[in-house]
């Protein structure tokens, strides 16, 4: 069996291993689904999970996530994989039920026994989240990958959704930014200690309290900002809502050191395939063009992103705690992104 680490069997860093936005989009053009009266949300705006009506009372959100390693400790990276992909259902508005393993792993150089500790990381986050970890797919695969495929549930009319930012709303970001940044020196050996342990402390956070929190505000549009980065996915949503955004990068929680490492080149592909698939809807041009490529950053397992009114952001703000923060506000528009600092 190999001795090389874990990340050395990954060509990317996590969700920054997605397929690039663009090219993607050209694809989901192309698949339709049939209208369905049940079908409360499918895949029209890019949301996070598909929503499926059961009743008046009830309906079931199904999403599916995974990726290659993150981190060299099998058991973490079961762990934030799987926080990730329960993460979209929270992004919902929703709580997760259970969950299938998803699983391609390279069994003549690695190990079953770490195998072994991916599963159990994951089968650690369902048991603290309140659902199940059950069965699931594997394949024989050269490069190590795993998720979860998660079904969970939600009040037809509490759904949270990409459309659904409003006039006015003050935007909340509930984790730090610059996941894509810290993974990637972690694999090229290069992360402090201090870095290292930040982001995967973010990485392996649940986002149930940010969703409770984005529902109490009355928030009715959200998201989780993962491989397509803040401005990605914030774009997704400000054109899906009918507004502009405004973002003061000073206002953004960045983990310690990721502005460093990134000025001297440590940025994932992804993040760059995301910068410039925003460009033509971004406005950075009264900051830096590294605050512009951070805010792009291609996060695993990050936070929320809601709008909710001022005053209540600012109390869901207080309630989460650092490092939940306003980070902007949204109004009328077309689907443009402003940055400014201060």
């Amino acid at each position: 069996m190999s001795s090389r680490r874990l990340t050395e069997f990954s060509h990317g860093a996590g969700c920054g291993c997605k397929l690039a936005p663009g090219l993607l989009a050209d694809v989901m053009r192309t698949l339709v689904p049939p209208p369905h009266a049940e079908l409360l949300v499918g895949t029209e705006t890019g949301d996070d999970a598909a929503v499926w009506r059961l009743d008046a009372e009830r309906a079931l959100v199904a999403t599916t996530d995974f990726f290659t390693p993150v981190v060299d400790d099998p058991r973490t990276w079961g762990r934030i994989a799987a926080q990730n992909a329960a993460s979209d259902v929270y992004a919902m508005g929703g709580r997760p039920l259970f969950a299938l393993n998803l699983v391609a792993w390279p069994s003549s150089d690695l190990p079953m026994s770490m195998l072994a500790e991916v599963l159990a990381g994951g089968a650690e986050i369902g048991a603290s989240g309140g659902f199940a970890v059950v069965g699931g797919h594997s394949i024989d695969d050269p490069e190590p990958k795993y998720g979860l495929a998660v079904v969970g549930e939600v009040h037809p009319d509490r759904v949270l959704t990409n459309t659904g930012l409003r006039d006015g709303d003050a935007l909340v970001l509930t984790k730090a930014l610059g996941v894509g940044v810290a993974t990637t020196a972690i694999k090229a050996g290069s992360a402090s200690t201090e870095l290292q342990d930040a982001a995967v402390a973010s990485m392996i956070t649940s986002n149930a309290a940010a969703a409770r929190a984005a529902l109490d505000a009355g928030a009715t549009g959200c998201t989780d900002v993962t491989g397509f980065g803040l401005l990605g996915h914030l774009s997704q949503m400000a054109a899906a809502s009918g507004v502009d955004a405004e973002i003061d990068v000073a206002a953004v929680p960045f983990l310690p050191g990721v502005r460093e490492l990134a000025a001297g080149g440590c940025v994932p592909g992804g993040s760059r395939r995301n910068r410039d698939w925003v460009a033509e809807h971004v406005d950075g041009t009264a900051v830096d063009e590294l605050d512009v490529l951070l805010l792009a950053d291609a996060q695993t397992s990050g936070g929320l992103l809601f709008g909710a009114a001022p005053d209540r952001a600012a109390a869901a703000v207080a309630e989460l705690g650092a490092p939940a923060a306003v980070i902007g506000r949204v109004r009328a528009g077309a689907g443009r992104i402003t940055i400014r600092r201060g």
